[in-house]
């Protein structure tokens, strides 16, 4: 994949994730009736207003550069569409129904973290999201906010948080943390702890994700290790969830019954949830990267070859 200009994408891609997840309103207003889902849209602007000017200077500016290097140019089709993919997942999993859901399922909580964490930071990152939206800016603001894009993409701290053990440790530790009952269920009454989980989740979920994505020269190894390494470990979680005889949060007590669920019902639908279909995407990406890592060993043995047989010659 091409990983040029990767460092100025991960400052835009953070703001986006983490201004978007920053306000997001605790679980407080207790269980979400069936016949109330499709009305419970939440419409805070600290959440849609980012997403909206992301989207559409994000597409100002793929059609102006189109229109002046030529279609697919700069940004690439499939880029485009990865973008687009993303801030529809932030809007499904911050903005849909699925969120008030959230208040009355664990299982729909789940459901939102594992597109919070597992698909929209890898679309995003994938979307080329700082091209775009440079290019949606005014003349005179771009290339300022790109130099600061750039810098920001340089600094030591972003540096040391993305060496790939770091990133991995940090989104290991942000994941089981946030799954033990005492900090978990904390969300569901404060806003802030609410928030705090989801910054945590998004922003170690773009770290690792980066690594594994637009690995340093010579980690390309390790980054299929540390998407297994996530597959496991996310795995047994979910196992200890799904497999349990007992309800982890009873905090759900009561908010369950209206859905036709149990709290140990629930319970085990939202570990199969973090097992099943966040465990393919790992597993796949794994593989995918591990047959790229194989093209690429093989180009360049390939190449070594040529120049010793020129040399020789």
């Amino acid at each position: 994949m091409n990983c040029r200009n990767v460092a100025s994408r991960v400052p835009y891609t953070a703001g986006l994730l983490l201004l978007s997840a920053r306000s997001l309103p605790a679980h407080t207003g207790g269980a979400v009736a069936p016949n109330e889902l499709l009305t419970a849209w939440s419409w805070d602007w600290f959440v849609v207003l980012p997403l909206l000017v992301g989207a559409t200077l994000f597409a100002r500016g793929v059609a102006r550069l189109w229109h002046t290097v030529g279609a697919g140019r700069g940004v690439s089709r499939s880029q485009a569409c990865c973008y687009a993919s993303g801030i529809g997942v932030l809007a499904i999993a911050l903005i849909s129904p699925l969120d008030a859901l959230g208040g009355s399922l664990f299982s729909a909580h789940m459901t939102q973290h594992q597109l919070l964490m597992v698909a929209a930071p890898p679309l995003l990152l994938l979307g080329a999201p700082s091209v775009g939206v440079l290019w949606g800016l005014p003349s005179g603001a771009r290339r300022a906010v790109g130099l600061r894009l750039a810098r920001a993409g340089r600094s030591r701290v972003l540096k040391v948080l993305t060496q790939p053990f770091i990133a991995w440790s940090l989104h290991a530790l942000a994941i089981w943390a946030w799954h033990a009952p005492v900090l978990y269920e904390r969300t569901l009454w404060s806003e802030a702890t609410h928030a705090a989980q989801h910054l945590s989740f998004t922003g170690s979920a773009l770290l690792f994700w980066w690594t594994v994505l637009c690995p340093r020269r010579g980690n390309e190894g390790i980054a299929v290790l540390s998407l297994i390494g996530t597959a496991v470990h996310s795995s047994i979680l979910a196992a200890l969830l799904t497999f349990s005889a007992r309800p982890w949060y009873l905090a759900y007590g009561g908010r369950t019954r209206a859905w036709g669920l149990s709290l140990l019902e629930d319970q085990q639908l939202g570990g199969l949830i973090m097992w099943v279909p966040s465990g393919l995407v790992y597993t796949g990406v794994a593989l995918w990267l591990f047959v790229a890592w194989l093209g690429a060993i093989e180009r360049r043995t390939a190449q070594d070859h040529s120049r010793v047989v020129l040399t020789v010659t």
